[in-house]
């Protein structure tokens, strides 16, 4: 082969490749779902042969991220709030955006702890000193756990008392490390842990609702891929995930 053939050769070969190399996906999804994206993720690549990354964190952060032009497929929100943000800026594709999931708050202390809370007014009393919660100013878990405890009349007490972390999983953290006495969580981070136990169930009747909006995002590089995850994630499939890890899934 002449070097003109072979120059040829090699051009098609890597056009070749490229047509055939798996597609990315970029996921940015709360902390929350961490677990349960991590299966369906997985079922996902096997399934298309695509790779997905998965974007973890406070959803605060991740539409931070995301408006300062962060390569983002697909935002998976823990509330709704995060979701309106990035709408307002034009930042998702509105008739692609669904309410999927619900979870609900609970307060949690160590396994091994002896203390044992009545009701969530416990929290604002002396038996406990340090309560972990996700950054209440910002992180969805966090709005959810102030607002809850505004309403009530406790929050000046328990703010006194509160350990701020970066997103919900450092409030379970800091509780399974002994660095807080109690933790505000979502039922599903108190599920996947066997360092602590429930103390106490914070009940949707009490007007508390927790909901979990995803949409595709506007400019992403892969939008039919986000298409697909989508609809994996709204799936008899996805909902069967979700539901074993605590999620209540949304019709």
């Amino acid at each position: 082969m002449n070097l003109r053939r072979f120059a040829v050769a090699a051009v098609l070969g890597l056009a070749l490749a490229a047509s055939s190399r798996a597609a990315e996906l970029n996921v940015f999804a709360a902390a929350s779902l961490s677990d349960a994206l991590q299966v369906l993720a997985a079922s996902y690549q096997k399934a298309t042969g695509d790779t997905v990354h998965l974007n973890l964190a406070a959803s605060s952060t991740l539409a931070r991220q995301i408006k300062a032009g962060a390569p983002a497929d697909l935002f998976f929100s823990a509330d709704e709030a995060k979701m309106d943000d990035l709408a307002k800026a034009g930042l998702i594709v509105p008739a692609t955006r669904r309410s999927l999931l619900g979870n609900t708050l609970v307060i949690v202390v160590a396994t091994d702890s002896p203390l044992i809370l009545k009701s969530a007014a416990d929290l604002a009393g002396p038996s406990v000193r340090r309560v972990a919660l996700a950054e209440p100013a910002t992180v969805p878990a966090g709005i959810y756990a102030r607002e809850y405890f505004q309403k009530k009349g406790w929050w000046e007490a328990v703010r006194a008392k509160a350990v701020s972390t970066e997103n919900v999983r450092g409030a379970l953290a800091a509780v399974e490390s002994g660095n807080a006495d109690a933790g505000i969580v979502y039922k599903t981070d108190a599920l996947i842990s066997r360092k602590v136990r429930v103390g106490y169930e914070i009940s949707s009747a009490d007007g508390l609702r927790i909901s979990y909006p995803v949409a595709l995002v506007k400019d992403g590089k892969n939008p039919a891929g986000a298409a697909r995850f989508l609809a994996l994630l709204a799936s008899a499939e996805g909902r069967a995930v979700f539901v074993k890890f605590g999620f209540v899934p949304q019709p």
